[in-house]
């Protein structure tokens, strides 16, 4: 079955401004003006529809960053560079539709979770390996294991219940994750670029 992306990208929409539970096949049915037997032929369950949605924008934000990748070629640099979709997309981990989905389809969410992470962390993989073809990162540390600490450290703003989120705000969290993973990896020529990026 062809993607209807523009759908998808509606439909995630309603599910991030109203929450994984509360939209029902009915309302998306009369979003989109289609009947609920024609929805039904091209998702079997909400649940489908809820996997589709969520691969699509696990899916996307991957897309996003190895699309950095290629653009930026200093591994240092390329770990500073921001994209306000990627922030944006990401972004939705306090939305109403994250809870929701956590709470009532937790098998999913996890799913699509460990699936972002594992993708993610061979990105930065990827990083560390560039990273190190320049001389910007030391060679004596374990790049796989890490890449999954910094992914589990980025994603655990939302996730922590150690996080005091009423005196640190994601901002803030995120960019001193960052600068305490870059400050371990780091040669002195790493150190360098890094100190011209936060000047």
């Amino acid at each position: 079955m062809e993607k209807d992306i523009e759908m998808l990208e509606q439909i995630t929409a309603l599910f991030i401004q109203n929450g994984a539970k509360t939209v029902t096949m009915d309302d998306i049915s009369k979003e989109f003006g289609k009947s609920k037997k024609t929805l039904y032929k091209q998702y079997k369950s909400k649940e489908d529809l809820l996997e589709e949605v969520l691969s699509y924008s696990v899916d996307k934000i991957l897309r996003k960053m190895r699309d950095l990748d290629e653009k930026i070629d200093n591994a240092v640099e390329r770990m500073f560079a921001r994209d306000e979709e990627i922030e944006q997309i990401s972004g939705t981990n306090e939305s109403v539709m994250v809870r929701q989905l956590n709470k009532y389809y937790p098998q999913i969410f996890i799913k699509h979770m460990l699936y972002f992470l594992d993708s993610f962390s061979e990105i930065i993989v990827h990083n560390i390996e560039r990273g190190r073809e320049q001389k910007l990162y030391r060679e004596n540390f374990d790049a796989e294991m890490y890449a999954q600490l910094f992914a589990q450290l980025v994603m655990s703003y939302h996730a922590s219940p150690l996080v005091n989120r009423k005196k640190i705000s994601k901002t803030k969290y995120s960019q001193e994750a960052l600068y305490f993973y870059m400050n371990a990896i780091t040669t002195d020529k790493g150190k360098e670029v890094m100190e011209k990026l936060t000047l």
